[in-house]
């Protein structure tokens, strides 16, 4: 039945703890939730399969060491329920395709390979021998390994993720796609160029000793819950909050600890001081004006605004940067941040008073046009006061899936440096490929050629994921064979090459035990620390293999002379992996060593955060010139963010509610402003088509209903991956070629 009410002003709290183990107990049962509950995020258990969200030190964790969402996404992991091959049998690849991603999810654990052989409408079982053989024989046919594209969601361990690109590099091509591409690249292009380093400079206690931080398109509440302790915190240490978004997020509005008695009985904590509901795309155009702001009260009151000493001793191109900033049009940014010039002067005089500042973001930065130049900026205000390096200040770009950052750390890259790739050839007698490959983006543009003959995606939903839906899908049936390891059932098992394999493997929260005893992997956080992570649950089928022992039997067969490769060895024994991770991987030196020595985890090394040491051209952290740019609109027309509700993770859809904002039992709704739903003739509850425009084509969302909601003007919202057939594989964000999601311009059409 679908409702909708009026958005919550509040988050967690009992509903949050009472939603966690409904979630639980009917996916695990009691005895099941409580068993994996008290492991999640715990010294000698798993890590969470959801947000990259750090966790505390031993000394300050608590009993339950989860928010909801991580709760839902173990409960969709660890379930009871099981695909039997009957099911296979019983429905034709047709049939598959049309059951609603979300319903695909609830039907369980997939326990043993499934063929779609050439030919057939059905799934069939087949050996895990013959599954190898298969892959392999297609890799081998191939007139290049170039013809071959193997992608990676940020779920996978470092273990499996280093020997996958290492399997993929000893077979010959650098076509290694990952979510990063689509998610946080942004961050990565901007934050390497301009600090020397694309990862975050803070940590989780830097944040809690920060006087003011900022929280940049990103929505706690909902896409990593965890934070909001930790906000709690920094506020009861006299922190300044401020918030800004398009969408007031109730996350950030008051917070009810449920680790705390006054998050179950009291008024909760108000989290946010200010909240600057900017227009979709203007927050280049804001972090501009702030910078120009901080400039003028430095020239004003001098040595009390700008940290001279520090930009004199580790910066460069500031004398370019503050010419370039010296004139601003308060116009064109009142236009294009929809906020006024008093707002953006409070929010500066916040930094002024500020002696150590934070900001953070999320894919509601890394999305656009111009996140790169977005991100810069950002650096550019924290450069100017000397807030990197320092306890309580620096750039905190927050991350999604899991280890997604270690991914890219393990070489899942498709163009990583020629000093990795000189390692790697050394500890392995191979000769890796140096031409880059091929990104998301031009693996879409890839398909959309049907020039791409092999697709393997360890984890993922990739047909869900990336832009243009219908491009994407065309492209891989017309793939010889597209490959998935994945624990459950997506859209993308759904849209099959010629041939197709389903390859099931170990969940997280999985018992890993092999010949040479029980496993454990490792992840890396959106802060950089590393930690074990132990499964404790029965697996769901005897046979089921670990991503490690799949890669390892996979290149058994596909590379099995290529290099000096112990692939058996590794798959039974996961400290010898490591053993030459950190022989290869920048940061991971003496790798088992310091994860045993420790307490199950160490914090990587960053020069930026540690030494105020920039790794860059220069040796210097980098000012950047940016011209400001924003998204004008014309009349009628509106800019769409896509964004996820509070029951789901990336495309993975738990359920049909976005209790926060008000939304139950339907996924297809638009949120816009009821001024400009009355400017557009429109009315709440009616139903629209979404179409969206670029370069002179239109793509349509059919059949969403409106809801009048209090996003900024001239701005709408609605959920991924029901939206993602607007986005455009041609619309990318200049300098890290990440797909557009947020800033595309559309119109809503009435139903007849």
């Amino acid at each position: 039945m679908v409702d909708i009410e009026q958005p919550k002003k509040k988050a967690a709290g009992v509903p949050a703890v009472l939603s966690s183990f409904k979630f639980g107990f009917r996916e695990m049962g009691p005895v099941r939730t409580g068993k994996v509950f008290l492991k999640m995020n715990q010294d000698g258990g798993f890590d969470c399969p959801s947000c990259a969200w750090p966790d505390p030190d031993h000394k300050r964790k608590h009993a339950a060491e989860f928010c909801e969402n991580g709760a839902k996404a173990v409960a969709w992991e660890a379930t009871r329920k099981r695909v039997p091959r009957s099911f296979f049998a019983e429905h034709t690849i047709a049939d598959l395709q049309r059951i609603p991603e979300y319903e695909l999810g609830k039907l369980g654990r997939i326990t043993e390979p499934m063929l779609l052989r050439a030919g057939a409408d059905h799934y069939e079982p087949i050996g895990w021998d013959e599954a190898f053989h298969v892959v392999a024989r297609h890799l081998r046919g191939l007139d290049t390994p170039d013809d071959a594209v193997f992608y990676t969601s940020g779920r996978t361990s470092n273990e499996a993720a280093f020997l996958y690109q290492l399997m993929v590099r000893a077979y010959g091509t650098n076509n290694l796609p990952d979510c990063s591409n689509m998610c946080h690249e942004s961050s990565g292009t901007a934050l390497t160029r301009v600090i020397g380093s694309g990862k975050g400079a803070v940590t989780l206690e830097m944040l809690e000793q920060a006087e003011l931080i900022v929280v940049v398109g990103q929505n706690p509440g909902t896409n990593a819950p965890r934070m909001l302790s930790h906000l709690e915190i920094a506020k009861r240490n006299g922190a300044g909050i401020v918030s800004v978004n398009p969408l007031p997020e109730p996350g950030l509005i008051n917070f009810k600890n449920p680790q705390r008695a006054s998050g179950w009985i009291g008024k909760g904590t108000a989290l946010a001081d200010q909240h600057l509901q900017i227009r979709i795309g203007g927050d280049q155009a804001l972090f501009l004006a702030v910078g120009h702001l901080l400039l003028e009260a430095e020239k004003a009151a001098p040595g009390t605004v700008v940290d001279k000493a520090f930009i004199e001793q580790h910066t460069s191109g500031f004398e370019l940067y503050a010419k370039h900033n010296a004139e601003l049009d308060w116009a064109a940014v009142e236009l294009a941040t929809g906020l006024t010039r008093a707002e953006i002067e409070e929010f500066t005089q916040r930094f002024i008073k500020s002696k150590a500042t934070v900001i953070c973001w999320a894919m509601g930065l890394t999305q656009h046009r111009e996140a790169v130049a977005t991100i810069t900026e950002i650096v550019n205000v924290l450069l100017l006061q000397g807030n990197i390096g320092k306890p309580g200040a620096g750039p905190c770009p927050v991350r999604g899936h899991s280890n997604v950052q270690g991914d890219r750390s393990m070489g899942i890259w498709e163009k990583v440096p020629d000093a990795f790739l000189d390692r790697l050839d050394t500890e392995f007698a191979i000769t890796s490929p140096r031409e880059h490959g091929l990104d998301a983006a031009a693996t879409v543009q890839r398909l959309r050629e049907g020039s791409v003959r092999v697709f393997f995606a360890m984890g993922g939903n990739f047909a869900a994921a990336t832009p243009d839906t219908a491009v994407v899908e065309r492209g891989l049936r017309s793939c010889d064979l597209t490959v998935h390891v994945s624990t459950k059932l997506n859209r993308s098992h759904t849209v099959a090459g010629r041939e197709a394999l389903i390859l099931p493997t170990l969940g997280r929260t999985d018992h890993d035990h092999t010949a040479a005893g029980p496993q454990s992997v490792t992840v890396e956080d959106s802060q950089g620390a590393v930690h074990l992570s132990t499964g404790n649950l029965i697996p769901p089928a005897a046979g089921l293999k670990s991503e490690v022992g799949i890669v390892c039997g996979l290149a058994t067969v596909l590379v099995p002379d290529v290099g000096e490769i112990p692939w058996a060895d590794f798959a039974e024994d996961y400290s010898l992996v490591r053993q030459r991770i950190g022989r290869v991987c920048d940061g991971y030196e003496d790798f088992e060593d310091r994860l045993r020595s420790g307490e199950g985890g160490f914090l990587l090394a960053h020069a930026a955060r540690d030494r105020r040491e920039f790794r860059t051209s220069d040796a210097r952290a980098q000012f950047s010139a940016n011209e400001l740019t924003w998204l004008p609109t014309e009349s009628g027309r509106l800019l769409l963010q896509t964004m996820r509700s509070h029951d789901q993770f990336n495309t993975t859809i738990y359920g049909l509610e976005d209790r926060y904002r008000g939304v139950h039992g339907t996924r297809e709704v638009v949120f816009v402003n009821p001024l400009d739903l009355d400017d557009l003739g429109l009315v709440d509850g009616q139903v629209v088509d979404i179409v969206s425009e670029f370069n002179g084509e239109e793509r349509r969302a059919v059949g969403f209903r409106l809801v009048s909601y209090p996003t900024a003007r001239g701005c709408a919202a609605a959920y991924y991956p029901e939206t993602n057939v607007l986005m455009s594989a041609d619309d990318l964000a200049k300098g890290s070629n990440t797909p557009v999601a947020k800033g595309i311009t559309i119109r809503l059409e009435p139903q007849s």
